[in-house]
């Protein structure tokens, strides 16, 4: 005589039932409209990093200081001194806070892809825009417009001051665009040409030192270059030292040669298109 089994038992050993599949169930649709990526959305992401790392505030920073210090305590020690300028421009006070400025610029350059190597995040851009020369144009149009403006900016205010501190005459119009306009357009270039060599070395102690190379070596190998069979090699690096053509929108050349007016811009922007090129090439060699 068998037993009957107690209903838990009987519940215990049944099969579960098989879930339903709902056949009207499709993929998960996101309310946010999907879109392909265009070089402004590159432009955005670069704006928001350059804007929120330290370095960024750090190094333009220092360089406002340099700007304002240098050319407001020189136009004052002029002053004080009762010194007669003679035919040395007024906004050329302002040359050697824009020259030691030039050293944060470069610095930012160098950081601004450097840095990504540096900490691994080129990996996490390049997955999110796997386009090397979206990425690059982003951070140089970015990177340049910051700089051109901040640059324009001060130079603009620190000649104003100037010329105030002094009672001097009001320089001509082409002087005041040169050494205002003219000055940030160069600075803007070679912190670009920072960024190509940044891109390219991918280090950026390394980087940096190479591009303090490029602004000073020249000048300094050219001090010391006493024999007269190298005066042609020695005047060639004075006339074309990154000293001298920045001077030269101050209308005070050291060599009183070279390049002159408008040339030292377009000789910068020459190189920096060569070095970005390369920097393109290598991006997409190495980082696809």
């Amino acid at each position: 005589m068998t037993t009957p089994q107690a209903p838990f038992q009987q519940q215990a050993y049944q099969q579960p039932p098989a879930p339903q599949q709902n056949a009207g169930a499709g993929f998960y649709t996101s309310p946010i409209p999907v879109r392909r990526a265009t070089l402004g959305d590159a432009i955005a992401s670069e704006w928001t990093k350059i804007r929120s790392v330290r370095s960024t505030i750090w190094t333009l920073g220092v360089q406002i200081v340099l700007l304002l210090a240098i050319g407001l305590l020189s136009a004052i020690a002029v002053d004080v001194s009762d010194s007669d300028l003679g035919s040395t421009p007024v906004l050329s006070l302002g040359f050697f806070g824009v020259l030691l400025g030039s050293i944060c610029v470069i610095t930012l350059g160098v950081m601004t892809i450097a840095s990504e190597y540096g900490t691994g995040m080129i990996r996490t851009t390049m997955t999110a825009c796997p386009s090397p020369g979206r990425v690059l144009g982003a951070k140089a149009i970015v990177f340049f417009l910051l700089t051109f403006v901040l640059t324009t900016v001060m130079t603009s205010v620190v000649a104003v001051l100037q010329t105030a501190i002094l009672d001097a005459d009001t320089p001509s119009g082409s002087d005041w665009l040169r050494s205002t306009v003219g000055v940030g357009l160069y600075i803007a270039t070679l912190g670009l040409l920072s960024l190509a060599v940044g891109a390219l070395i991918r280090h950026s102690a390394g980087a940096i030192t190479i591009m303090i190379g490029v602004v000073l070596l020249p000048l300094v190998l050219a001090i010391f270059m006493f024999a007269e069979s190298l005066a042609k090699l020695q005047e060639w690096l004075l006339e074309y030292s990154i000293p001298n053509q920045l001077s030269n929108f101050y209308d005070t050349s050291v060599t009183g040669s070279g390049p002159s007016g408008w040339e030292p811009l377009w000789i910068i922007l020459g190189v920096t298109a060569v070095a970005m090129g390369g920097a393109y090439l290598a991006m997409s060699r190495r980082d696809v």
